[in-house]
Order: structure tokens, then C-alpha cells, then sequence
């Protein structure tokens, strides 16, 4: 259980990374706003309580990893990191320009921090497979947490990695489903419905846990939970909301991928605020 003053400190972080993402939407014009929003709270969690990190040596070799594979969220992973101090906030504002370290969907080759490359769905899924296996084969002790998308999770390389896992018993994998029901044309259950998504990974030989994904407290008590489990991989399941915080996106499928200019930033950082 998180203190008082830590669950206040995540909470705080998790607007932080919201601002910031807001602000390097602006700067670009558009973006992924509504599944970069949707992952604040756990990003809040992840680099500023639960990772075993160096931001002054990315490459640590006993580090633990996070691959987005719902990549086209980077521009919140990137708020997180330049807030944990991998590269300077002003970095962000560069997002997706030429020259830039930070692509639309994040590049482990440009950007300080980003484990795996992601982009094409379900392939950044895949690649932590692997890492959580060369880490068992290593007998390392650090975990790799890996994020996925509802939507991402209609790929079926999705379950051919994840039948893999489970049969592994990977338990240094935990993995997060950012459960926001809504892709890019309309709800996950109009498009390609993935319930029950519980008793499908379940059905893969993971260890399955439920959870409020806006909910610092239940964040980190699900990793906890997670990290409990010493014979199976973990697939945390977050119940967001697309677009969370933002008044003009929260909530509605337009928000996957929306303009963002200047009254959007007013509307947005007034919200948080």
C-alpha cells in the first residue's frame, strides 16, 4: 500500500506526463492523443516507483525494460522519461520533426531510454517475449513490462507470443493491457470484440489481475500482486478510459488520433490544472 504522500507524488507525476504529451501535441499540431492519455497513471507508477533504472546509464545491463508495444503511444513513455531525466524536457517539444530523437513511435536506436522499437502492433509484444527469456536464460533477476492496446490485442501474434509465455512460465513478465475499449474506428467491441479478454489470458497459463488503470494505489498493488507470482507470466488488465483528463478527448474514439492546437492545449492544461 502506497503512502499518502506517495500516492499523492504518482498522481502528480501522472498529470505531469499528461501536460507535457498535451504540450508536444500542440507543437506538432496532432497526435495519438487518446491512448497516450489513456497510459498516464501506469507510466506515473512505473518510472517513478516501480523500475530499476539508472536514466544516466540507459544501457545498464541489470536494468529493468519496458517495451511500449502499443507504440504509437511513445509521446507519453517520452513525458516519462524526460520527467525520470533521460533527456531534457525541452527534447519533447521536438516530437516527430526532422532531426528529432523522438519519432511518432518509439525507436530504440533515437531515443535515450526506449528498450524496444514499436510500431507495427503486436511486434513490440513479441520482442518482450524474447527479452523475458533471455533474461530467465541469464538467470537475471530484473522484469520486463510490456503494454499493449485492446485494439493490439486483435492480433493474433499477440497469442502466439503469449501461448509461448505461458507454456515458459516467464514470471519475470508483466505485462499491461490498456483496456480503454475504443481503436482507431470505433469501439473494440463493434470492431473485433476481445472479451473475455480475463479468461483468455487465463486460458494462456497467465497469471490474470484486474484492475483500475486510473488508480495509482491499485496500480501499484497489482504489481505488487504480480511480482508474488513466482510461476507465470502476468498480464495486469486496466480498465482506462481513451483520452483521460482531457475535456475535448476523454471518452471518444476521435481522440486515437486528433488535431491539438492551441485552445485544446488552453481546454487541456485548465483541466488538469
Amino acid at each position: 500500500m502506497l503512502s499518502n504522500a506517495e500516492s499523492a507524488m504518482l498522481a502528480e507525476k501522472a498529470k505531469e506526463i499528461r501536460k507535457l504529451s498535451l504540450r508536444m501535441f500542440k507543437e506538432i499540431g496532432k497526435g495519438h492523443v487518446g491512448g497516450a492519455m489513456s497510459i498516464a497513471d501506469l507510466l506515473s507508477v512505473l518510472y517513478f516507483k516501480e523500475l530499476n533504472i539508472n536514466p544516466a546509464d540507459p544501457k545498464w545491463a541489470d536494468r529493468d525494460r519496458v517495451v511500449l508495444s502499443k507504440g504509437h503511444a511513445g509521446p507519453a513513455l517520452y513525458a516519462a522519461l524526460a520527467l525520470r531525466g533521460y533527456f531534457p524536457e525541452e527534447m519533447c517539444l521536438t516530437l516527430n520533426q526532422p532531426g528529432t530523437m523522438l519519432p511518432s513511435h518509439c525507436d530504440m536506436k533515437r531515443t535515450p531510454g526506449i528498450d524496444m522499437t514499436a510500431g507495427s502492433l503486436a511486434q513490440g509484444f513479441s520482442a518482450s517475449i524474447g527479452l523475458a527469456l533471455a533474461g530467465k536464460l541469464d538467470a537475471k533477476d530484473y522484469y520486463i513490462y510490456s503494454i499493449i492496446g485492446d485494439g493490439e490485442s486483435q492480433e493474433g501474434q499477440i497469442w502466439e507470443a503469449a501461448m509461448l509465455a505461458g507454456n515458459r512460465k516467464l514470471s519475470n513478465l508483466i505485462a499491461f493491457c490498456d483496456n480503454n475499449k475504443m481503436q482507431i474506428d470505433g469501439t473494440t467491441n463493434d470492431v473485433n470484440s476481445i472479451e473475455p479478454i480475463a479468461d483468455k489470458w487465463a486460458a494462456f497459463k497467465w497469471n490474470v489481475i484486474n484492475c483500475d488503470g486510473h488508480d495509482v494505489n491499485a496500480i501499484s498493488e497489482a504489481i505488487a500482486a504480480a511480482k508474488a507470482c513466482k510461476d507465470k507470466p502476468s498480464m495486469i488488465i486496466l480498465d482506462t478510459v481513451k483520452g483521460k483528463g482531457l475535456p475535448f478527448a476523454e471518452g471518444l474514439v476521435s481522440s486515437h488520433s486528433m488535431n491539438v492546437g492551441a485552445d485544446e492545449l488552453e481546454a487541456g492544461l485548465a483541466a488538469l490544472n
